[in-house]
């Protein structure tokens, strides 16, 4: 196995400002498969996509959950990562999956450090807190690369095809197969939310969904919420 036997999924929705490097990334640690579902973008996403090298690009309809179905029917690869468009892998972050794949055969599932775009100091304990959270609770989130054998992703019905918290729902059915693997990567992360709204106050309405979403509230409020 090499990383040209992984598959990456680049779910998007008018990232014109960013795909390209998103895609460049994933070209650069040598992935085989470079596949972009996008929701309806009105701007130049799938021309700067194609540009930069992804392989295939699929028109799907809106959706996170959704689109990353979408992307992920096509892929061929054994394993499939996932990654959002406004990040970026690090090149050794593929060959890191055949490398575990190679120790542990029987491998299932992980997902990659982050390291948030910014030098602010807070950033710092985020990541760690998100690192913690794979180890502890076995939940990643999507912008942490999110990283799975294909014949378990098509075992557990693949992401629940929800407005928010898919990533959160596919963890907790791999789990059920096997604990994750918390790669080093790292997977680089747009600051932008958190600068939008500010670090605390985006930490806290990210806790705040989550607690909801434990206790039953419906997609759509959440969704509603995030915006």
């Amino acid at each position: 196995m090499t990383p040209a036997d992984i598959s990456v999924v680049i779910p998007t929705l008018n990232e014109a400002h960013s795909v390209r490097s998103c895609v460049e990334s994933v070209v650069a640690a040598g992935a085989g498969q470079i596949i972009v579902s996008d929701g309806g973008s009105d701007d130049a996403t799938l021309e700067m996509a194609s540009q930069a090298g992804a392989t295939q690009t699929v028109r799907s309809i809106p959706g996170r959950g959704i689109q990353l179905n979408a992307g992920a029917f096509f892929a061929r690869g054994e394993f499939v990562l996932f990654l959002h468009a406004d990040n970026r892998l690090a090149k050794e972050s593929l060959s890191q999956v055949v490398d575990a794949a190679e120790r542990s055969p029987k491998l299932v599932w992980g997902a990659m450090r982050q390291r948030i775009e910014s030098d602010r100091y807070a950033y710092r304990f985020l990541e760690r807190g998100n690192a913690m959270r794979v180890r502890i609770r076995g939940i990643a989130m999507g912008d942490q690369s999110l990283w799975v054998r294909r014949s378990e992703f098509k075992r557990v019905g693949g992401f629940p095809e929800v407005r928010l918290m898919e990533d959160v729902e596919l963890s907790q059915k791999l789990r059920r197969l096997s604990w994750p693997v918390l790669l080093q990567g790292p997977t680089v992360v747009s600051a932008r939310r958190w600068e939008a709204r500010g670090v605390i106050q985006q930490t806290l309405r990210n806790q705040v969904i989550q607690v909801a979403h434990a206790c039953g509230v419906a997609h759509d409020r959440l969704a509603n919420f995030y915006r």
